[in-house]
């Protein structure tokens, strides 16, 4: 059966360091810690005397490590030899930080390390991917850096610049296809063994690096796909992480057991130091022996839209090279607002087919809207909604009419506003929904806040929220004050939705009796 070695990078408190180390090994895997030693040598000594009887773990040569430094690639490199030396039976050696804990069993790890011999790194191709987002890409690597960039701003950039005005750029070694990933990987055990050699025969290698920037995301992402055969690596890693929309590190707290262990990973950075709580149901779930997780994978989608409620801004602000775009002149578009996308589907389909109104469903919110050819705007929502009135305007081109019926989900205020303020007529016709939880459930799922093995308490969390969505996006819509705005519900009787619907398509009540939805559009 496998078994880890857990290479642990870790820089402060000694207490939770103790703590992992004691959980993880109690299972019967091995730990190597290094200690960053910027820290106090006080803690290193706290450390190793609390773990002083545990012939499971050991310790790497301690290295001074800084953010984007090679010194991270000496430190790791220092305790997966020590690791390897020590630890004859530890099949797979998995690196973690101080801030990770499992959110899996060991029976669980073990049997998936058994059934998939695989290493699990992320690795892109450095230039061809789009794994870097911001900041410098190639200059990472076709230039030499030797100051911190936290550290020495200054120093650290004029270095660069010199450089390219002397043209030292340097040639990355001929062998070697640069990647990159993040820095959290588990390999096999004979993998590591492939690593150590080369680093011990190829100094060039190693000297390569240790004047490149970030090399934590490229030096190992590089070597294993240069030392392993492609079908024996999985493209991703096994620890959970997640960031902000600023960039930042997210944290867990106590309330989030349910989420972490849904995920398909086998550890979760990071676990805030608060999360006693969190951090305690962690490590009995570690010792336990569940073999069986449901895995729901909700956990992105989850974070980001429980913790973005109540954001607005210029998202679908209109583009300077927008200006000037208009539906046109003389046109009239009347949009149907209903969360319930089926019901004012049907709705749409019996008003065009009473009335000869040409209709199209929800072509700004749904990916699969059928359009006519309208040059590549139909294949893409994203771009149909970045450029919604060239959008508009090829879709009344199109279908050479002067008055429109479109479906709006409420979310779409911003676009509702975009075209009244284009000039064009706009009338807008609310239609009124309920929604009981089966619904709300399926609402979630659809947009992966849960998953199919989401626990009660994950839903009871979501459900709430996702009706203060909705009164939101409602109360906003009325509190817009459009001056052709109409409003059909289920409390009104036939007469009365006749009149709205009349109203809203400036219609006369005897045709509007013609639209055989009125009668049963509310039903269930």
């Amino acid at each position: 059966m496998a078994r880890i070695a857990y290479i642990l990078l870790c820089h402060k408190d000694p207490k939770s360091v103790i703590a992992q180390a004691r959980m993880l090994t109690a299972a019967g895997d091995f730990m190597s810690i290094h200690y960053d030693a910027n820290a106090k040598d006080s803690e290193f000594q706290t450390i190793k005397d609390a773990l002083a009887d545990n012939d499971r773990v050991i310790f790497a040569k301690r290295v001074k490590c800084g953010w984007g430094e090679y010194s991270l690639i000496a430190a790791t490199l220092n305790a997966v030899k020590s690791a390897e030396t020590a630890f004859a039976r530890a099949s797979h050696f998995y690196l973690l930080s101080g801030d990770c804990m499992a959110i899996k069993s060991a029976t669980y790890m073990r049997a998936w390390l058994d059934a998939n011999d695989m290493d699990y790194i992320e690795s892109f191709d450095f230039f061809d991917s789009d794994w870097i987002k911001t900041g410098m890409r190639g200059e990472r690597l076709t230039y030499r850096h030797f100051f911190n960039e936290r550290r020495h701003k200054t120093l650290f950039y004029l270095s660069l610049e010199w450089q390219k005005k002397l043209g030292l750029e340097r040639s990355i070694p001929s062998d070697l296809q640069v990647m990159i990933g993040s820095q959290w990987w588990c390999l096999r055990r004979r993998t590591i063994e492939l690593i150590l050699a080369f680093v011990r025969a190829r100094r060039d290698v190693t000297r390569f690096f240790s004047t490149t920037w970030i090399p934590d995301e490229t030096f190992f992402q590089t070597l294993v796909r240069h030392l392993v055969p492609g079908p024996e690596i999985d493209s991703r890693i096994l620890t959970y992480k997640m960031f902000s929309d600023y960039g930042m590190p997210v944290s867990f707290f106590n309330d989030q057991y349910d989420l972490l262990v849904g995920q398909r990973f086998f550890f979760a950075r990071k676990i805030s130091p608060d999360a006693l709580g969190l951090k305690e149901k962690l490590g009995a779930l570690y010792a336990g022996g569940q073999t069986k997780f449901p895995i729901s994978d909700e956990g992105p989608e989850l974070y980001h839209y429980l913790t973005n409620r109540g954001r607005t801004g210029g998202r679908f602000k209109q583009r300077f090279w927008e200006s000037g775009g208009h539906v046109g002149a003389g046109r009239e578009l009347l949009i149907i607002v209903c969360k319930k996308w089926q019901l004012a589907g049907a709705l749409r389909a019996a008003i065009s087919k009473a009335t000869g109104i040409t209709g199209v469903d929800y072509i700004f919110d749904d990916d699969h809207v059928e359009l006519p050819k309208m040059g590549g705007l139909e294949n893409s929502r994203e771009k149909r909604t970045r450029h919604r009135r060239a959008t508009m305007r090829l879709v009344f081109d199109y279908f050479d009419t002067d008055r429109l019926l479109i479906c709006t989900d409420p979310s779409g205020l911003e676009l509702i506003n975009d075209f009244h303020a284009d000039g064009s007529s706009v009338r807008v016709l609310e239609v009124e929904c309920s929604f009981d939880d089966e619904y709300l459930a399926g609402h979630a799922m659809r947009k992966g806040l849960i998953g199919d093995n989401s626990s009660d308490n994950i839903l009871n969390s979501v459900l709430p929220t996702l009706i203060r969505d909705f009164d939101r996006e409602t109360t906003a819509l009325r509190a817009a004050g459009f001056p052709l705005y109409f409003r059909l519900g289920a409390c009104q009787n036939l007469r009365q939705r006749t009149s709205v619907l009349a109203a809203f398509l400036d219609i006369t009540v005897t045709s509007a009796r013609k639209i055989q939805a009125v009668e049963d559009i509310f039903a269930e």
